[in-house]
């Protein structure tokens, strides 16, 4: 499931024999399985750290490596910091529980299912109820190439306008959304909030999601001031997105919240 997509020069060591992370490979569906679960428990783990838990709302997916038409997610009304490896739940497309103890939430079923059924090369998706983002979406426009972090973002993508503001429990929402997330990696859902996808694994999802609401909040306090700021050019605009928005590079990122919740909250491998 996982690539090694050439890494980009510009991050690699030009030493040989320096400490790097590398995108791992496997021997098996269950070697792979056990990865995929460990990340996104992590990254359950990492929204709870960013405080973009909102009671039992947020859902974060990833495809099971040896049947792709499951997925595994974080359990219905379980917060993120309790999150574990031992409590997520296998669920497929028509919402059906396979593995675990726990329901699975409908409305993340609906959007999630819809899009990991559209686009087969989608892995991992993520959606929480945030501050930034939320506010942010009820605009109802893109972000503005205001930083290089911005620019991560700059056509790569979508503001869903249509079904604003209604609760993502009927296909048809979940259906625009699929259609949202061709060739992009995040979209902003309309007085409703961020969503993020990879072609990739978790971990990008995981922080191309919290690099976007972020993003939205440096767009508020922007847009506060009632200056127009100085934008990045497109040209410019796009070599950064290739050099610092990529599918690797967003993994790159996560791993230094994997390691950093892997070492403090142990339980999560209970």
């Amino acid at each position: 499931m996982l690539d090694t997509r050439k890494r980009i020069s510009v991050y690699q060591p030009e030493q040989q024999g320096l400490i790097f992370p590398e995108v791992p490979t496997f021997t098996s569906h269950a070697e792979e399985r056990k990865y995929l679960k460990e990340h996104l428990v992590a990254a359950c783990r990492a929204f709870a750290l960013q405080g973009f838990d909102y009671g039992f709302a947020g859902h974060l997916t990833i495809r099971d490596p040896e049947r792709p038409h499951l997925y595994w997610t974080n359990p219905m009304a379980v917060h993120f910091s309790l999150v574990k490896v031992s409590n997520l739940i296998l669920v497929d497309h028509e919402g059906t529980v396979v593995e675990g103890d726990y329901a699975v939430n409908r409305a993340g079923f609906v959007l999630h299912a819809a899009v990991h059924d559209a686009h087969p090369d989608i892995l991992a998706m993520c959606h929480a109820h945030t501050v930034y983002g939320t506010a942010f979406a009820s605009l109802g426009k893109k972000l503005e190439p205001i930083t290089q972090d911005a620019a991560a973002f700059f056509e790569d993508h979508a503001v869903i306008g249509d079904e604003a503001g209604q609760v993502a429990v009927e296909k048809k929402a979940g259906n625009k959304v699929a259609n949202a997330f061709a060739g992009v990696k995040a979209a902003i859902h309309q007085n409703h909030g961020l969503l993020t996808a990879s072609r990739h694994s978790i971990d990008a999802a995981a922080f191309w999601f919290i690099a976007l609401e972020r993003c939205c909040q440096q767009q508020l306090l922007i847009d506060a001031t009632g200056i127009q700021p100085t934008l990045v050019t497109p040209e410019r605009a796009r070599y950064s997105r290739e050099h610092v928005g990529s599918e690797f590079i967003g993994w790159l990122h996560f791993q230094t919240l994997y390691d950093q919740i892997a070492k403090t909250q142990p339980d999560m491998f209970d």
